[in-house]
C-alpha cells in the first residue's frame, strides 16, 4: 500500500493493502478501495463508493456516493481475466454510476478520457472508448465496445448500442436508442434515433468559424441528397472541400467500422 502522507480517508473507508492513494486525495466514509486501485492526487470518493478492479483514477476527480467504478464486465464471455479501467483527469462522476473493466475479447480496456461529466446512474460497459469533455446525462447507457469520440453530448435516458462509433461534437437527444455510428457534429433524436442535421448549437457555442459551419451544412445536404450511396457521396465530399470539419466526417465514414451509419433523412 502506498498513502500519500497529504491524503485523507475517512476511518469508516476500507483501503486494501497494495491500492495507491495520491497526494492531497479525499476518500470519505463508508468507501472501499481494491488493492489494485491507483487514485490520483486531489481526487475525492464523497461517500459509499466502491472502487475495485485493476482501477486507474487520475487527478482532480470527483465520485459521488454509491458509484461503482471497476467492477467486472456485464459480459456473459468474461473469464475472470485481468483487465483495465483507466479514467483520466478532472472528471465528475455523479451518483450511482458504473463503470466496467475491459475483457479479453474486447483489448482489455475500458478507457475514459478527461474532464467528463456522468450524471446520476449512467454506465459505462466493458471495452468502451470515451474521450474528452463528453457528458452522459441521467440513466444514459454505452454499451460494451462503444468508442465516444470528444465533445459528445448523450441525452437522459438513452441507449447506444455495442459497437457504436459517435464522432466528435456529436449531440444525441433524450429518450433516443443509437444503433449504427453517427458522424462528427451529428445531432440525432427520436425513440429509435435518427439523423436529424447537425449539431448547430454545440458548435455555434464553442465559437467554429461561420465559414466552417457553412461548410458543414452544404456537405451535410449532399450526404442527404447527392448522387450514389451514403460512402460514394462522402468520399467526393473528401475532394471538394478544404474544411477541416468537414474532413473529419470525411474520416470518420471512411474509417473502420462493423455497424451502418445513421444517415440523414
Amino acid at each position: 500500500m502506498s498513502i500519500a502522507q497529504s491524503a485523507v480517508i475517512h476511518p469508516m473507508s476500507l483501503v486494501e493493502d497494495g491500492a495507491v492513494i495520491g497526494d492531497g486525495a479525499k476518500i470519505g466514509p463508508f468507501c472501499t478501495v481494491g488493492a489494485n486501485v491507483t487514485i490520483g492526487a486531489r481526487s475525492e470518493l464523497r461517500s459509499h463508493v466502491v472502487v475495485t478492479g485493476h482501477t486507474t483514477l487520475g487527478e482532480d476527480n470527483e465520485v459521488f456516493p454509491f458509484a461503482s467504478i471497476g467492477e467486472v464486465p456485464q459480459d456473459l464471455k468474461f473469464g475472470g481475466e485481468d483487465s483495465t479501467l483507466i479514467i483520466g483527469d478532472r472528471n465528475r462522476i455523479r451518483e450511482g454510476v458504473t463503470m466496467n473493466t475491459g475483457t479479453e475479447g474486447g483489448g482489455g480496456v475500458t478507457r475514459v478520457g478527461d474532464d467528463g461529466l456522468f450524471m446520476a446512474n449512467c454506465h459505462v460497459a466493458h471495452d468502451v472508448q470515451i474521450g474528452n469533455n463528453v457528458i452522459l446525462v441521467n440513466n444514459a447507457s454505452v454499451a460494451g465496445h462503444c468508442v465516444i469520440e470528444n465533445d459528445v453530448i448523450i441525452g437522459g435516458l438513452s441507449g447506444v448500442h455495442q459497437w457504436v462509433r459517435i464522432g466528435k461534437g456529436a449531440i444525441i437527444g433524450a429518450v433516443s436508442m443509437v444503433t449504427n455510428d453517427v458522424i462528427p457534429y451529428g445531432l440525432v433524436q427520436a425513440p429509435r434515433g435518427h439523423l436529424h442535421g447537425l449539431n448547430l448549437v454545440g458548435l455555434k457555442r464553442k465559437g467554429i468559424a461561420r465559414a466552417d459551419i457553412t461548410a458543414l451544412r452544404a456537405a451535410y445536404q449532399m450526404l442527404a441528397q447527392g448522387d450514389g450511396t451514403f460512402q460514394d457521396r462522402t468520399r467526393r465530399l473528401g475532394d471538394e472541400s478544404d474544411s477541416e470539419y468537414v474532413q473529419d466526417i470525411v474520416a470518420f465514414v471512411t474509417g473502420n467500422s462493423d455497424r451502418s451509419f445513421l444517415t440523414p433523412e
